[in-house]
């Protein structure tokens, strides 16, 4: 159990403590359904407060093998699917929050390369027997010896990309970073479930020429999910279009 490897449920648990909860756990059967499948690659737009990270929380909380989770959505909407066990608790899981790395304290420039060393330090925990310099390399070579595939949730995906604008040398770097993971010679290597948050026919017309190219990309073989506000597509793209969400998101 770790920070970024493999996270605990507590954060989760923290909103099912609150006065205010909302079950959204019917979502998890949709992920499930497309784990592993080319429409594994998820993005997740929404206004802010719409509880995104409370979401990323509940899919950590479920997928993590780093903590046991069967209580807390027991008479939950997913504890009535048949793919509820199935799941549970079952995955290696990468949990990322790009906004908590892109901290006033260190430069912009650093985040990408502090933010793989992170994950791969604690990976090394889990698997001492593979080093490999770069983290896509690293979760293909656990694929390889173990067959073991990773959950990807990556939150506020999009904070060096809105607040680092004009920095192409981070936006050119960071973008790599993500194509690494998700797209290449063999992009069925390592994840095994990435998440965004947005609907994918929005982000074909919002996102500019090299996001749009990962984006496009259909070799994903996990769920990957991806959380970012939708204010941030006007600092991205100067506009807006409207159009059908995935309701289920």
């Amino acid at each position: 159990m770790g920070l970024f490897v493999n996270p605990d449920n507590s954060a989760f648990q923290v909103a099912l403590n609150s006065e205010i909860y909302i079950d959204k756990t019917g979502l998890l059967k949709y992920t499930n359904k497309v784990m592993d499948t080319r429409q594994a690659l998820i993005c997740n737009s929404r206004p802010r407060r719409f509880g995104k990270t409370t979401t990323a929380d509940m899919l950590t909380a479920y997928y993590s093998r780093g903590c046991h989770s069967e209580t807390m959505f027991d008479g939950k909407e997913i504890s009535k699917w048949d793919s509820f066990k199935t799941h549970l608790n079952r995955y290696d899981l990468i949990r990322l929050d790009v906004q908590w790395f892109l901290s006033p304290s260190r430069s912009a420039d650093t985040v990408v390369s502090h933010m793989e060393q992170c994950v791969l330090k604690e990976l090394k925990e889990y698997y001492p027997e593979v080093s490999e310099p770069s983290l896509s390399e690293t979760l293909a070579a656990v694929k390889q010896t173990t067959g073991n595939k990773f959950i990807i949730i990556i939150d506020e995906w999009d904070a060096l990309i809105r607040d680092e604008a004009e920095n192409l040398t981070v936006q050119e770097e960071y973008i790599g970073f993500l194509r690494s993971l998700f797209k290449g010679s063999h992009p069925d290597a390592g994840a095994a479930n990435p998440r965004l948050s947005s609907c994918m026919q929005h982000l074909f017309y919002l996102l500019p020429g090299p996001l749009r190219s990962f984006f496009t990309s259909r070799s994903v073989i996990c769920v990957a999910v991806y959380f970012c506000s939708l204010r941030s597509w006007s600092v991205i793209s100067g506009s807006f279009r409207s159009g059908a969400l995935l309701p289920s998101l």
